[in-house]
C-alpha cells in the first residue's frame, strides 16, 4: 500500500516598490524554500500569495491596494488558501487593510518578515494573523537569499531606516531609525551571492554615505567598499543613494583607485535652490553641492553621476523651477530621475503653504526630463568609438542580439548596450567597442 503524501504548498511572492522590497522578498523566498514549500512565479498557480507592498507615495499605495484586490479575486476559484500582505503599506495602514479587505489573511510589517513562515502556517489553519512590531530588524541574522537562476546582478542592503527626517519623506515612519549592518554580515552575504552566480552587487540604504556611524562611531563606507571588492566572483560594486553631506575625501579616493568599485555615484539631491532645500530639511546648500560635484569629477574623471530631483514641492515658484532647470543644464548629470512632489500622510510638508497644482507639477517634470534627454544624448555620443566593459545579461532572440550594461548604468533604471556579434555566455563582462549611441542606450560589437 502506497503511503499518501501531503501536497506541498505553492507560494508566489508579488513584489512592488523599491529595491529594498526586492531584498526583503528574496530573504522571505529563502525562508519559504528552506521550509519545503514550492516557490512559483505565477500567482494563478499558488495556494499562498504574498504581496510585498510599497507605501511611499500615493501612486505606489494605489498600485499596492489594487494588486492586493487582484490577488483577493483568486480566492474565488478556491485554489488560493492564504493571502498575506507584507511591506511598507502594512507598517503604516494595518488597521485599514484588515478592515477594508477581508480577504487578507495575514499581515507582516517591515521589521517582522523573518517570521513569514509562522504567519503562513497560522493563516493556513484559518487563523487571521497580524504581526506588526517596531521596524527595527537589521539583517544581522540572515545573509542567504533566494536569487533567480540567470540573475547576475542584485541589490544588497547595507543599512535600514533613516534619521534625516526630510519633510516630504515617510521612510522613517515605515522603516524606522537608521541602523547599519556589520561589515562581516554584508561581506558574508556577498560571498554567498557570488556562489549563486552574482557578479555585480548594488549597495542600497536610505543614506548610504552615513554607513557605519551608528555602529562603529565613524563613517565606514570606504572600508566596506574595499572589503567587498575582495570577494571572489564579485566584479562590480555599485553605490546608490549617497547623500552629499557625508561624501568624504576618503570615499572619493576609493572611487578613484578601486577598480571593482563602479565609477557610478547615485546622489539624490532633490533640488538646487537653497530656499527649497531648507523647506525640505535637506543637508547642504547649492554651493556645497557644486563644490562636491566639481571635486568628484576632478578626482574621478570618468565618473557617471546620477541624481533625483523633486519638482512641485510646496512653495516652489516659477523662478525656483527655472533656476533648477539652469542648474541641470550647468551640471549636466549623466543620469537623472525626476519626481513630482506627493503629499504623504503625517509628514511635515503636507502642512506647508503654497501647495502646487498637479498639472503644474507634471508640466515641470516633463520640461526637466526633456532637458535631460538632450544632455544624455550628447553624453552618450561621446562613447562612440570607445571600448567599454559590458556585463552581458540577456539574449533577445527576436532581434538576435545580446543586451548588457556598462559600469556607468545601473540595472533597470539606466541605459543598456546592444551587442550584435556576441557568441559567449551570459553573466560575463566583455569589452565592447561602441558604434552607435541613442538618447539613453548604446550599441556596439565585442572586440
Amino acid at each position: 500500500m502506497t503511503e499518501k503524501t501531503t501536497p506541498r504548498e505553492k507560494v508566489a511572492i508579488v513584489t512592488l516598490g523599491c529595491e529594498k522590497n526586492l531584498v526583503d522578498s528574496d530573504m522571505m523566498a529563502h525562508l519559504i524554500d528552506e521550509k519545503g514549500y514550492e516557490l512559483v512565479d505565477n500567482p494563478d498557480d499558488a495556494t499562498v500569495v504574498i504581496v510585498n507592498t510599497c507605501g511611499f507615495i500615493d501612486a505606489a499605495k494605489e498600485e499596492s491596494v489594487n494588486k492586493i484586490l487582484d490577488m483577493a479575486e483568486l480566492k474565488e476559484s478556491g485554489k488560493l488558501k492564504s493571502l498575506v500582505v507584507a511591506g511598507c503599506l502594512t507598517q503604516r495602514y494595518k488597521e485599514d487593510l484588515l478592515h477594508e479587505i477581508p480577504e487578507v489573511d495575514g499581515i507582516v510589517g517591515t521589521g517582522d518578515f523573518m517570521s513569514i513562515i509562522n504567519v503562513i502556517e497560522d493563516t493556513l489553519i484559518g487563523k487571521r494573523t497580524s504581526l506588526i512590531g517596531n521596524p527595527v530588524f537589521n539583517y544581522e541574522q540572515v545573509v542567504k537569499r533566494k536569487v533567480k537562476e540567470g540573475t547576475y546582478t542584485t541589490y544588497t542592503k547595507i543599512a535600514e531606516g533613516c534619521d534625516n527626517n526630510c519633510t516630504f519623506c515617510s521612510i522613517p515612519l515605515m522603516r524606522g531609525k537608521f541602523r547599519s549592518r556589520s561589515i562581516e554580515s554584508i561581506v558574508e552575504e556577498a560571498t554567498y551571492l557570488a556562489t549563486k552566480g552574482i557578479v555585480e552587487i548594488s549597495l542600497i540604504a536610505q543614506d548610504s554615505t552615513n554607513y557605519g556611524m551608528d555602529l562603529y562611531g565613524k563613517l565606514m563606507l570606504p572600508e566596506l567598499l574595499n572589503r567587498l571588492s575582495e570577494v571572489d566572483g564579485i566584479e562590480w560594486v555599485r553605490l546608490h543613494y549617497a547623500y552629499p553631506g557625508f561624501f568624504t575625501d576618503e570615499l572619493i579616493e576609493t572611487f578613484a583607485k578601486n577598480p571593482k568599485v563602479c565609477k557610478y555615484i547615485d546622489m539624490p539631491l532633490q533640488h538646487s535652490e537653497d530656499a527649497i532645500l531648507k523647506r525640505m530639511r535637506r543637508p547642504g546648500r547649492q554651493t556645497d553641492i557644486r563644490k562636491l560635484v566639481a571635486k568628484i569629477r576632478a578626482e574621478v574623471p570618468d565618473v557617471a553621476l546620477r541624481t533625483s530631483l523633486i519638482v512641485g514641492f510646496p512653495g516652489e515658484t516659477e523662478e525656483d523651477f527655472l533656476k533648477l532647470c539652469d542648474f541641470v543644464k550647468d551640471i549636466k548629470f549623466d543620469r537623472l530621475g525626476v519626481f513630482t512632489y506627493s503629499n504623504e500622510d503625517d509628514t511635515p510638508a503636507t502642512r506647508l503653504p503654497d501647495q502646487i497644482d498637479e498639472d503644474v507639477k507634471e508640466k515641470r517634470a516633463n520640461i526637466l526630463m526633456e532637458i535631460q534627454r538632450e544632455i544624455a544624448n550628447e553624453k552618450n555620443g561621446q562613447y562612440v568609438g570607445k571600448v567599454l566593459d559590458v556585463l552581458v545579461e540577456r539574449y533577445e532572440g527576436r532581434n538576435n542580439i545580446y543586451v548588457g550594461r556598462t559600469q556607468y548604468d545601473a540595472p533597470e533604471i539606466d541605459g543598456e548596450v546592444f551587442i550584435s556579434n556576441y557568441q559567449g555566455e551570459l553573466g560575463k563582462i566583455v569589452k565592447v567597442r561602441i558604434t552607435h549611441s541613442y538618447d539613453y542606450d548604446l550599441a556596439g560589437e565585442v572586440i
